[in-house]
Parts: structure tokens; sequence; C-alpha cells
């Protein structure tokens, strides 16, 4: 058989019933378990020209065959060592596949048997990625973030958005944090304005509460992995993983203070930082760092006119307070010494057209700590519209470097506030104006609820280009089936090295677009 396209694989994939195929709607695995499942679907992450994450998760202790095949038919598969899933890791297994060839598409076959009983062996599941290009080619991507928060879970429609992205067959899906919502427990139905109700028909008890055992953050996991669409697309598309706050609890820093919030018999955050960030590398594809296991910030080297920078505002940050520092320190940072010098090195390295620095929180948005009073400052800006102070301080060092080292093509994406919009940063509006201008894209929830605007702090001159989100009338919260759930879509073309940009919504329409054209150094 000959190799076929991203989209026929799709189309294929959706005939035969990947869910299925997964083990969550196959009749045969009804009957008294007598070979092991595959329960939550299959997921690929973290790809690049040679390697990529894969991911399953079996229903007891296995032994997991993986092969590796060009074709979709596996005609003379590679067939890996096998690795085994046990309680430790909630039946997890991820592995990397290496020594792939560049812009290739990868088919991936995985087969359980049950270690107490070795000829017991489950049905296959299958998977697919394209590895990133050696040569300059299109490229297509996916961001947006905020998964299944503020009470709205699986209904009827389902995770639609996700459904929505597929139907594009990017190359990589960039998910852009609060990939879950510890903190955020369901009920059976919710009641909407005019007398309608919004009912979750799939629930499960790990989100009837906030999260705060090791198993119930894994459950919240599981509870996403359980919608049509997610598995769908995690099939077909790799997802390139972050994480925010909601992953943990709302607004987490040191600071953060659980005393008087009665749905925590867990008081302590940094015990359920832990538990949640061992959740979140079992149940993603993120990449192992021998260097720092745990590790979130990473880069990702998508052929010679991409490469994505992934931060983490969220580890490495000082407590949340009024973020009016005049110095920096490490109670004023939100990236962290260490990753800042990171950053800054692999950002001069890169030969890269185009560097997209993926961010958990918006540069140039208030996002209030306590958002009741308007107080504190959760995200970068503090709110005071003056010069750099508090977290602002390390941002305008970042860009101040990126100018003087004469760092090209730089453009932020990123989720978090529960709206689309397109931000330009203009240094003759700033004040803080030591840098050179530049966009930032926010798009999000993906299925969550709809919240916004969120005003402007001018230390860095943000220009609203284009918004969607709530009027005054809707209000706040709006359910995904208000129809405001978004996503973006980048598209570099391989000839002209141009970067288009398009705001998109969960209904497939279009909102908004921009082509930028590459700055290249003499």
């Amino acid at each position: 058989m000959n190799k076929i396209s991203r989209r026929a694989f799709v189309t294929s994939a959706s005939a035969a019933g990947l869910v299925g195929v997964s083990g969550l709607a196959l009749p045969y695995y009804s009957r008294a378990n007598q070979r092991p499942a595959f329960t939550h679907g299959i997921q690929s992450g973290d790809v690049d020209a040679t390697s990529g994450v894969v991911w399953t998760r079996t229903d007891r202790p296995s032994r997991v065959m993986f092969e590796v095949s060009s074709t979709e038919n596996f005609a003379n598969p590679l067939r890996l060592a096998p690795l085994d899933t046990s309680p430790a890791s909630d039946y997890t297994v991820k592995r990397l596949l290496t020594d792939l060839t560049s812009d290739q598409d990868i088919f991936y076959r995985m087969v359980a048997a049950d270690l107490a009983d070795i000829n017991a062996v489950s049905e296959p599941i299958v998977g697919r990625f394209r590895t990133a290009p050696a040569s300059k080619r299109d490229i297509r991507f996916a961001w947006s973030g905020d998964t299944a928060g503020q009470g709205w879970g699986i209904d009827d429609t389902g995770m639609k958005t996700y459904a929505t992205i597929g139907k594009h067959t990017p190359d990589f899906f960039l998910h852009s944090g609060d990939t879950i919502y510890a903190d955020g427990p369901m009920k059976d139905e919710v009641e909407l304005p005019g007398g309608s109700k919004w009912k979750n028909k799939v629930l499960i008890d790990e989100k009837r509460k906030v999260a705060e055992t090791l198993d119930e953050y894994r459950g919240q996991w599981k509870y996403n992995m359980m919608d049509k669409n997610v598995l769908g697309l995690n099939a077909i598309c790799p997802t390139f993983y972050q994480w925010d706050d909601h992953e943990v609890v709302n607004n987490w820093s040191d600071s953060k203070n659980l005393s008087a919030d009665d749905r925590y018999s867990e008081k302590n955050i940094h015990v359920l930082a832990a538990r949640a960030a061992r959740a979140f590398h079992e149940m993603t594809t993120i990449r192992y760092e021998p260097s720092e296991p745990g590790r979130v910030y990473r880069k990702i080297a998508y052929g010679p006119l991409l490469d994505v920078f992934f931060l983490d505002m969220r580890s490495y940050r000082g407590a949340n307070g009024p973020g009016m520092q005049d110095t920096v320190t490490p109670k004023s940072r939100i990236l962290g010494e260490q990753q800042m010098k990171w950053l800054k090195r692999e950002l001069a390295n890169s030969n890269a057209t185009w560097k997209i620095i993926a961010a958990d929180m918006p540069l140039g948005l208030v996002v209030w700590n306590d958002a009741t009073n308007k107080a504190g400052a959760e995200a970068v800006s503090n709110g005071d519209n003056g010069p750099a102070k508090g977290r602002e301080l390390e941002i305008a060092d970042l860009l101040r470097y990126i100018k003087n080292a004469g760092i090209t093509n730089t453009v932020w994406l990123t989720a978090d506030v529960h709206y689309t919009a397109a931000h330009y940063y203009n240094p003759d509006k700033a004040q803080f104006q030591d840098f050179n201008p530049f966009w930032e894209f926010v798009s999000g929830p993906l299925h969550a609820g709809t919240y916004g605007p969120n005003d402007f702090d001018m230390t860095f001159g943000p220009e609203l280009k284009f918004i969607k989100a709530p009027t005054a009338e809707q209000g706040q919260n709006l359910p995904p089936s208000a129809g405001l759930q978004f996503f973006g879509l980048v598209d570099i073309d391989g000839a002209t090295e141009q970067m288009t940009v398009r705001l998109m919504d969960r209904d497939d329409n279009e909102l908004y677009k921009v082509t930028l054209d590459p700055v290249h150094s003499a």
C-alpha cells in the first residue's frame, strides 16, 4: 500500500472509528474483562524531525508491544522492545520514538498483553503523526487552551472545538495551558438563563470535587479523554503541552492560602502542586528532561522555518502580590533565572525563520490575583500603566535582549483569559520602549466558560487589533453551547516564509486574519 495523506488517514480513521479502536466503544471489551483494553485512547507529542513521544493507558498491568511504520498497513514494521504498565503510573505508558525519517508520516500501533495471562492480548490501537521537515515546506499548526473548566463538561455535543481543529489536519496542536480544571467540580446539570439546562452527560467521581489526591488529579485527565472529539484529535495530531494554574488550583503560587477553602482537606499548596505535576507528566506526551525531571519549558525544533519555545510561567514565579518591585529578584520573577538564561540562549542560537514563544499567560493584559477587589498581579502586568516593575522587569529585560541580540520574527501565542484577541506591541505607545515591535495572539477557551475582555496595561504599549469576547449583555462564564469557544491557526508558507495567523471559533468561522512578512537579517 502506498503512503496516504494525513487528510485521507483522518477520513479512514473516522470511518473505522478510532474511538472504537481505543477500547471505549467496542462491545467486545464488555465480556468479563477477558483481555486487556486501552482505556483512554492514544496520544503523540513533542514531535521533531527525527523523534516523537507516544502514549497510552491500559486497564490492568500489561506488557505493551510497539510497532512503527511509514505505511498505514504496517508492511515491514519496526518492532520495539515492549514496555510494562503498572499501578505505580496508573497503567500509563509512554516512550520516545527515535531515529525517524524527517517529513514522514509515522503510523504507530500498540497491543497489550495481560501480565497475569500473557496469552490474553488486546485488540490493537493505532495512531499517526508526521515528523518535522528538514527542508522548507508549508507548516500548519493550531493552538488554544482551557479545557473542561467552570463546570462545563462533556454534553451531548462533546468538546466540539477539538473536532473542528482536527478538520484542518494540523501538523501539531499546541495546548497553551489549563489543560484540566482540577479546582472546578462539575454537577450533572447547570441551569442556564431562559430556563434551559446544560447537562454533563459524562461525569466521573473525580470531577465532582476538587482534586487533592494523586488519583484525583489523574482522574481530571482521564475525564478529558472520555470525550470522542479529544480522542479523535489525539489519534491523528501530536499535542505539545504546557501547563498553568488550573492543573493545580486557581492562581497558585507560594502565597496561595487554602485555609479558608472548605473544599480542601489538604491545605498545603506544595503538596498539591507535586501531585498535580506527577499526574501532568504521567498523562501527557511531554518529553522527559534528565537534567530537571518534571521540567515543562523546552524548545521543539520544527524544521528550518519554525522553532517553538514553551515557557513555564507558573513553576518558578515569586509569590503573587502587588507586583511593584523596583528590581529583579526571585520574588519579582515569573520565569525564574535559569529559565530566562535558557530562553535567551536558545533564542540567540535559533536559525529558524520564525520563533514562536508559547506563553501560558498574556504579557499586556491585566489578570488580577484577587479579581473581586482588583488587587495583586497574577500574570505579568501589575495594572499601573507605568514603567516596568515587578514581573514586568523580567519581561522588559527579555524584550531588550531580543532587540540588542538582533533576534527577529518572534511571535507570542497564549490563551488563559478565555476569549480571543490580536495584540500588537508598539514601543512608541509604551512606557518601556527599548524593544522591537511584536505580535501576541490570544485564543481560548477550547471547552470552558467564556470570559473577558481584560484591561490593558500600557507598560509595553499593546494595541488591540481584534477582539471577540462576551458583551456586557451576554455576561460572563458563557457555556460552550453559546459558541464563543476559540482556537488559532498558524500557516507558514514554505516558499515565501510568510506567517498567516487566523483566529477561529468552534464552528470554524474565521474571525480575524493577518499575514506577517519575515524579517531577514543582513
